[in-house]
């Protein structure tokens, strides 16, 4: 006689079978492959591995003050005016200058007429001499006040000449044919000898100042070639050279800074104007430069993910690094020219694993 099976029994067997159906189902379905984006691997040589932004500069830079202290009478030029070489930039009030030069004047008056009656007295002791009615002793001592009245007009001479120079400061010229970049003084102001009251820029040659981190300063040698684009001529190139290269860091920025010279006679920028100067690698044919963001991590060495253009499939490949920078690594052996890596998401591929391949603009790469 067979006995009934509870009815609890026959409902757990059939959600059982129902979950074992339905596992299978899902290990059936593929998955499918994972988006990658990927890039040809190409010689750091034929790519341009630094930029740097900077900004339009004369060739000469002048900042300019007047030799004496005084008092600022007159200003006659205020930023962006473009003047002569000697054109009078500003005046200072002359007075206590032109009151130096009168008693330099009369300090000459004087000691020239000392001289005269120096010279009086020598002629006159001169001729007692010859007739023995004074001593040798008495003669020389008149030609040595003689020596010292001529010496004491020679002096005053030199004073009056000074007096007259530094009344001559009172005016600041330029000098050379420029325009004025920055103003520092004002009407009123009392300035020292030597502080700057103006800035000049020569007319003439243009230069492009670039600030360069202390990691790339030393792959940089004065006379290096350059590419120079300006911002309002965006994609035109023009020939320069690096022509300075500061010998310290800027405390701030720990940067050096570095002027590239424009040699290409038709570019003809505008002082302050936005550049960006472009550096040819220094690298080899047999080097690469990749992404950053290409670079994996395998036991503590760097690697690249390699796709195999027949099977699609990804293999990771130890690499050397050369040198890191801003714009990437340069990767000096474990690529070949040519050769497809992933450039993102490497965090996230395993060995062997099929990829759907992208470009830079999300589209679909066909090997």
């Amino acid at each position: 006689m067979m006995r009934p099976v509870p009815v609890c029994r026959y409902i757990a067997g059939v959600l059982l079978i129902a979950a074992l159906a339905g596992c299978n189902s899902q290990a059936g379905v593929a998955e499918p492959p994972r988006v990658a984006r990927v890039a040809r691997v190409e010689p750091a040589t034929a790519q341009a591995v630094s930029v740097y932004p900077g900004e339009v500069h004369a060739r000469y830079e002048s900042a300019l003050g007047f030799r004496v202290a005084g008092k600022i009478s007159s200003r006659r030029v205020d930023v962006g005016t473009h003047v002569d070489k000697d054109q009078v930039l500003a005046e200072l009030d002359p007075r206590d200058l032109e009151l130096a030069t009168a008693s330099a004047r009369a300090s000459l008056a004087s000691a020239q007429a000392a001289l005269q009656l120096a010279r009086s007295e020598y002629e006159r002791y001169k001729t007692l001499f010859e007739r023995r009615f004074v001593s040798q002793f008495d003669l020389e001592a008149k030609t040595n006040a003689l020596e010292a009245a001529k010496a004491h007009v020679a002096e005053a001479r030199a004073a009056l000449d000074t007096a007259r120079n530094q009344t001559g400061y009172a005016e600041l010229r330029a000098d050379a044919d420029g325009v004025i970049t920055a103003v520092s003084g004002e009407v009123g102001q009392v300035v020292g000898a030597g502080q700057a009251i103006v800035t000049l820029a020569h007319d003439g040659a243009s230069e492009v100042e670039i600030d360069v981190p202390e990691q790339a300063v030393a792959q940089l040698t004065a006379g290096d070639a350059a590419r120079v684009e300006f911002w309002t001529d965006s994609g035109k190139l023009h020939d320069g050279k690096v022509r300075e290269i500061a010998p310290g860091a800027d405390p701030t920025t720990r940067t050096y800074q570095v002027r590239v010279s424009i040699s290409d006679a038709d570019a003809k920028p505008r002082l302050g104007q936005t550049a960006r100067v472009y550096f040819a690698s220094g690298a080899r044919d047999d080097q690469f430069l990749v992404p950053l963001s290409a670079l994996y991590e395998k036991a503590g060495e760097p690697a690249i993910w390699q796709v195999d253009t027949q099977s699609g499939k990804v293999h990771l490949a130890p690499v050397t690094v050369e040198q890191y920078a801003e714009t990437g690594a340069l990767i000096s052996r474990g690529l070949v020219a040519d050769a497809w890596i992933v450039t993102a998401g490497v965090h996230r591929l395993r060995e062997g694993e099929t990829i759907n391949p992208i470009d830079s603009l999300n589209r679909r790469v066909t090997f």
